[in-house]
């Protein structure tokens, strides 16, 4: 046991605190709206949850407004082409989410009826619906009395109980502590508590004295609740390094072409480029011309750093026929990753 016997969690004092400042998203039901009977919708809080994975609010607020707006409904997600759904998710990473968006939402609506099965059991059966999701979305939508803990739950976790070792290592604890405080408001409950996890009890920065759990907070007691939680250690990111290779024909329109089916960055646009690897391999140039390096880009995935040599040149397009070319004033509705955002820039087109 990694715990200690704090003070139980204070359910009361949470949802009382998150009925005066719970935050406005776009995807959320307010808590007076919520007691008044409007239920959320569940493929508003599905699609948050997938674009939150791995990024910020801030960042996925537009995001969700447009996908919103082109695709109101699960049914209308399903019948997206992937093509489209991979253009409008660029710039959000882990690209395998939009892949799994798109087949879950095929999945809901061809399988289901277009509706979400109502517990965490029957949505962990969705393409790319894990634990966590399936929890949110049903004590969100649902309120099935279920903890929700994510990456800010640990966070306010670790503290309220002074944890001496990394979340991870006390992961199973942690979650049977927050499913005992789950009140029959589980949704509110799980919404509160990722709140106070962004807004009060911060990474850098804990307000201890407007949290409703400072009573029974043992990192507030010890004064120093940033502290917390542990940081485990971290193994060393390896580099790998490659050529890219933009290429532009006479007209200055810009060759891309699809990523391979699987792998890193599926079926997202690029430009040709080299394979990655440990040690940069001499360049290959996929056409005779007068070839200009224009610099080095870095980009860091999540288990690996990647350090990739641009080269541009004006080619002759016809001999090139597996991809297409495209004006550079119509990049910005192409698929691709900020990755080869950065590598179009380094060569002077964005």
């Amino acid at each position: 046991m990694h715990l200690p016997s704090p003070a139980p969690i204070d359910a009361p004092a949470v949802l009382a605190w998150y009925d005066r400042h719970a935050r406005d998203l776009p995807w959320r039901i307010p808590p007076a709206d919520r007691a008044r009977g409007i239920a959320p919708d569940p493929y508003r809080v599905w699609l948050s949850e997938v674009m939150l994975q791995q990024t910020t609010v801030a960042a996925v607020r537009k995001y969700f407004e447009r996908f919103t707006l082109l695709w109101p409904t699960i049914a209308d997600l399903a019948a997206a082409p992937i093509e489209a759904v991979l253009v409008e998710w660029a710039g959000l990473g882990y690209y395998a989410r939009a892949r799994n968006l798109h087949a879950c939402a095929v999945t809901v609506a061809r399988d289901h009826g277009g509706v979400f099965p109502g517990t965490a059991a029957g949505l962990q059966f969705l393409p790319g619906v894990g634990a966590y999701t399936s929890a949110a979305i049903a004590a969100i939508c649902f309120d099935e009395p279920v903890a929700v803990l994510d990456g800010n739950l640990d966070r306010v976790l670790a503290r309220y109980y002074a944890l001496d070792v990394p979340v991870r290592d006390a992961k199973d604890e942690l979650r049977a502590a927050l499913q005992a405080a789950v009140p029959a408001r589980a949704g509110d409950f799980a919404q509160a508590m990722m709140d106070l996890g962004a807004t009060i009890c911060a990474p850098r920065n804990a307000l201890c004295m407007l949290c409703p759990l400072q009573p029974g907070c043992i990192a507030t007691k010890t004064g120093a609740p940033t502290l917390y939680p542990i940081k485990p250690e971290k193994a060393e990111r390896p580099t790998r390094k490659g050529h890219a290779y933009v290429m532009t024909d006479a007209d200055g329109d810009v060759y891309l072409q699809t990523r391979p089916g699987t792998g890193l960055l599926a079926q997202m646009t690029e430009v040709p480029g080299s394979d990655w690897a440990a040690m940069l391999p001499a360049p290959d140039y996929p056409a005779a011309a007068d070839w200009r390096h224009r610099g080095q880009v870095i980009h860091v995935f999540t288990h690996f750093r990647l350090e990739l040599e641009v080269w541009s040149a004006v080619v002759d397009p016809t001999r090139l026929d597996t991809g297409w070319w495209s004006d550079p004033k119509g990049l910005e509705g192409e698929a691709l990753p900020t990755l080869f955002r950065k590598v179009l820039a380094a060569a002077g087109l964005d």
